[in-house]
């Protein structure tokens, strides 16, 4: 199951862009971290490994229902995280 919404990625593409940063020197891994035998019940939950390829700088968020991994991830793009 994605935990990306498809909102939340047209926003990180955005976030991107308004930077001038390019959108392929970027890298995703989602893990899912959601029990299997709650996910009906229990909100849906993982993390986001966020990698910046000619830097070799990586974050990592939580992410799923009610994850403020967006606003994370521009307050580091603003402090210069994802820089050499």
């Amino acid at each position: 199951m994605e935990l990306i919404e498809p909102e939340e990625m047209a926003e990180f593409r955005h976030l991107l862009t308004t930077r001038g940063l390019d959108l392929a020197d970027f890298a995703l891994e989602e893990v899912d971290a959601t029990d299997p035998k709650s996910d009906e019940v229990a909100p849906l939950q993982g993390y986001l490994t966020v990698r910046r390829r000619s830097t070799g700088q990586t974050r990592q968020y939580v992410i799923g229902d009610g994850s403020a991994w967006l606003r994370l991830l521009s307050e580091d793009l603003g402090a210069g995280t994802f820089t050499a």
